[in-house]
């Protein structure tokens, strides 16, 4: 069963931006947190983007100012908007919960290829 369905990746140049979202089939309430990964080539997935089910965020500092995320509930949808794009960002992103003993099966990932 697909639980997590990434998307809105897409070839980008530096500079620019995407918006990237990620559907699930289950309610975000019943996890409190959930949060966006990436992942490059040879390298650990990293967290990026954490949001709370009452609405707090936090950021890693690599992407902190550039970087928005949200979720509408009601939908169990959850977004993240990125703005001023550098090559550093072209890896794989996913969404999950970062509680260890909540995270579900993960999804397939949305690529950002970051190119002129």
């Amino acid at each position: 069963q697909v639980q997590l369905v990434e998307s809105g990746g897409g070839l980008v140049q530096p500079g620019g931006s995407l918006r990237l979202s990620c559907a699930a089939s289950f309610s975000f309430f019943g996890v409190n947190v959930m949060g966006w990964y990436r992942q490059a080539p040879g390298k650990q997935r990293e967290l990026v983007a954490v949001i709370t089910s009452s609405g707090s965020t936090n950021y890693a500092d690599s992407v902190k100012g550039r970087f928005t995320i949200s979720e509408d509930n009601a939908k169990s949808t959850m977004y993240l908007q990125m703005n001023s794009l550098k090559p550093g960002d072209t890896p794989d992103y996913y969404c999950n919960t970062p509680v260890a003993e909540l995270r579900r099966s993960w999804g397939q990932g949305t690529q950002v290829p970051v190119s002129s």
